[in-house]
């Protein structure tokens, strides 16, 4: 049963395949006849009787233009007002016309002698001339069309064709409104140029594939392919041994073959095989052995595509009941939407939950209906702004009857939204105005939650502000605090080596002993010079805060000026029993620096390493030069446990440590890091475990070719 049901289905589809060869030969074969008619189409003359034909409209109008403008009965600005520009205005362009009275004097002040003995004078010198005649009564009695370019039969059908048109426009109203011509001929005439531009203007030489559309050569056996290529479809199947329906390429759902018929239709099949069609019959490279090939097959697609799909859908016949439930994509995602797992059963809940919201929604516009307050102020003004709008509409649509219901309905449904809009829009102002009351009263940390629908945008910038302010407040209770911790260690740091010089003056005194005298001197001196140190550090550290202090800036080796520190502070490096491990660049970086300011600052980080980094271990120094800029790094171990803040370590009068019992001002590092800072630079501590590390960036500044001193 297998091997007959393929052999049938070969047979089958080799008999479709010959099918489609011959209604592709059938559709070739008009290419001939297409060809002809383009030509005709294009063809001068042709054209010439289309633009005349299509005159009369025009002409008809004019004469009741042309008496007007004569007798001036009617006031053709009305006329112009209430029926627009006129066609004729176009025409009259191309055409030499008079009015005659019945013996033949011109009526027309614009109608020049010659051109009135032209007019009465048509076949020797107008290719196109036509005269209007109207009887005292007012009604046409004869028109008459000749000319030097028309022939007798044009001409005969030109005056019936005329004489159609005025009947139409006279019996319709269209020319009504103003006077009627009484007792005149009218008089038109074309000349051979004015002819041949008229009818570029109205009929203008196309060739393109607009013209191939409109020929019944190409559309009407298109068509008549088409029906008999959805005939075999659908009649094929009949013949069992020739009944391919049941392959698997046309059990395809529903779905699918309706879509690529609309698709074709909306995609205009005529204009996709009009393309080729035009180039091929244009004698272009698709009238060769290749492109008629193409034609072929192009043709051989298009009717195989309307055969599948009307195969596909011919089972709708055979199987009927089943066939909705067994091949349409729809009834499968009902299914799977209703009963499915998974995504369809979201889908479900998910249009459940629209639904009983949109009822929730109606109902309780309904319920605000029932109890609306007109006493309240906000619904007298919507009110007010619905009635306006109701006048406004009530204007437009005042005589149709169905457009007054449907501006109640709008009316009403307008009014509700409003209502509920300015009601939602009153919720969302009262807690947009909750959190500007919480943080007028300084709540800075009461979170500015929920939806504000059109205040969200300030709900975001009060949050802004809320986080300023908070930073704010953080900073000056830092501050503060920072304010009372410098006078209680500046009053440490400063009274320790002035009680030991007081105490030591009291001492030299009384002192006799030649040799203590000289210790005390010494203890003295010492002193002396520890107290200068911490107020000159005091002194420099308040300048480079008011930001007072000058800059000298000049080419300096960053190199070279590292390593110098580096030798000037070598004692103490070995005091502190420390291995310093450098890995600075070969050659020089010359940048734009102050000299003695960046030396400060290297002098200070090596001290404060000195005096805080554990005896007998490694200090690792490191210099990188980059692009934009020179990295530093400084990486020791700490003696003691590293447990201080790292952003306030170089802070003023902030030490390591707590216990302060190292020699020094509190003011290395925050010396340090204003001075990099007034290069423009960036100095930044960091601690992992006991590892303290301060890395230094400098920017390579434009170095101008003199030195300068800026402040």
């Amino acid at each position: 049963m297998d091997t007959k049901s393929k052999n049938s289905h070969k047979l089958g589809v080799i008999i479709v395949v010959f099918f489609l060869f011959i209604c592709s030969l059938l559709m070739m074969n008009q290419y001939g006849l297409i060809r002809q008619q383009l030509e005709s189409e294009t063809d001068q003359s042709s054209r010439q009787q289309e633009a005349l034909l299509s005159m009369g409209d025009e002409l008809i109008e004019g004469s009741y233009i042309l008496y007007n403008e004569y007798s001036q009965e009617t006031e053709l600005s009305d006329f112009l007002n209430e029926y627009g520009q006129r066609d004729f205005d176009l025409t009259r362009k191309f055409m030499e016309y008079g009015v005659f009275d019945s013996e033949g004097k011109s009526l027309l002040d614009e109608t020049t002698e010659l051109e009135s003995t032209r007019l009465q004078r048509a076949q020797q010198y107008y290719a196109f001339w036509a005269e209007y005649d109207f009887s005292d009564e007012g009604e046409l009695s004869a028109v008459q069309v000749s000319g030097k370019s028309l022939t007798a039969q044009e001409e005969y059908d030109l005056e019936s064709s005329y004489l159609n048109d005025a009947e139409n426009a006279i019996y319709g109203g269209y020319v009504t409104e103003i006077t009627e011509p009484a007792g005149v001929k009218v008089v038109y005439g074309m000349t051979s140029d004015s002819l041949a531009s008229y009818t570029e203007t109205v009929y203008p030489q196309e060739t393109g594939l607009y013209t191939l559309y409109t020929l019944s050569s190409f559309r009407d056996m298109f068509e008549i392919l088409i029906l008999v290529v959805i005939a075999a479809a659908l009649l094929l199947p009949c013949i069992k041994r020739l009944d391919i329906s049941e392959m698997k390429v046309f059990r395809v759902p529903f779905e699918i073959p309706v879509l690529v018929l609309f698709f074709l239709m909306a995609a205009d099949v005529f204009w996709m095989t009009g393309s080729v069609v035009y180039s091929t019959v244009e004698g272009s490279r698709l009238s060769s052995g290749p492109g008629m090939l193409m034609n072929v097959l192009m043709w051989m697609c298009v009717f195989g595509i309307f055969f599948w799909a009307f195969t596909s859908l011919r089972a709708i016949i055979r199987m009927k009941g089943a066939y909705w439930r067994e091949r349409t994509l729809t009834r499968r995602l009902f299914r799977w939407i209703r009963y499915g797992e998974g995504g369809g059963k979201k889908i479900r809940e998910g249009t459940a939950g629209m639904f009983r919201k949109g009822k929730k929604f109606f109902a309780d516009q309904y319920d605000a209906l029932l109890h609306l307050d007109f006493q309240d102020r906000t619904n007298r003004m919507i009110l007010k702004i619905v009635a306006v709008n109701f006048i406004i509409l009530a204007i437009v649509c005042l005589f149709w009857f169905y457009g007054m219901l449907a501006l109640i309905v709008y009316s009403i449904l307008l009014f509700l939204f409003l209502r509920r809009f300015t009601k939602d829009l009153q919720d969302k102002y009262g807690l947009l105005l909750q959190s500007t009351n919480e943080l007028a009263e300084g709540h800075l940390d009461v979170p500015i939650e929920g939806d504000m629908g059109l205040f969200n945008p300030i709900r975001e910038e009060l949050k802004k502000i809320q986080k300023g302010f908070k930073k704010a407040v953080e900073e000056e209770v830092k501050n503060e605090r920072m304010k009372t911790e410098l006078v209680t260690n500046v009053s440490h740091d400063l009274r320790t080596p002035l009680t030991a010089i007081i105490t030591y003056t009291d001492l030299l005194k009384n002192e006799t002993d030649e040799e203590k005298r000289k210790e005390y001197i010494e203890v003295l001196e010492k002193k002396s010079l520890r107290l200068k140190v911490l107020i000159e550090d005091l002194f420099e550290i308040s300048k480079a805060a008011s930001k007072s202090v000058k800059m000298n800036y000049m080419k300096v080796d960053i190199v070279d000026l590292l390593k110098q520190v580096g030798l000037e502070n070598d004692s103490r490096i070995r005091e502190a029993d420390l291995e310093f491990r450098w890995k600075l660049p070969e050659h020089k970086i010359v940048m734009w620096l102050d000299s003695q300011k960046t030396y400060r600052i290297f002098e200070n980080l090596i001290v404060n390493i000195t005096k805080y980094a554990m005896p007998h271990t490694r200090v690792y120094i490191e210099m990188t030069d980059g692009e934009k800029g020179v990295h530093i790094s400084m990486k020791n171990v700490s003696a003691a446990e590293l447990d201080f803040n790292v952003d306030e370590i170089t802070d003023r009068f902030v030490r390591g440590d707590s216990s302060r019992n190292t020699e020094g001002s509190g003011l290395g590092l925050a010396i340090a890091k204003s001075f990099v800072e007034l290069q423009h630079g960036m100095l930044k501590i960091s601690t992992e475990a006991d590892l303290f590390k301060a890395d230094i960036t400098l920017p390579k500044m434009e170095m101008p070719e003199e030195p300068q001193e800026t402040e």
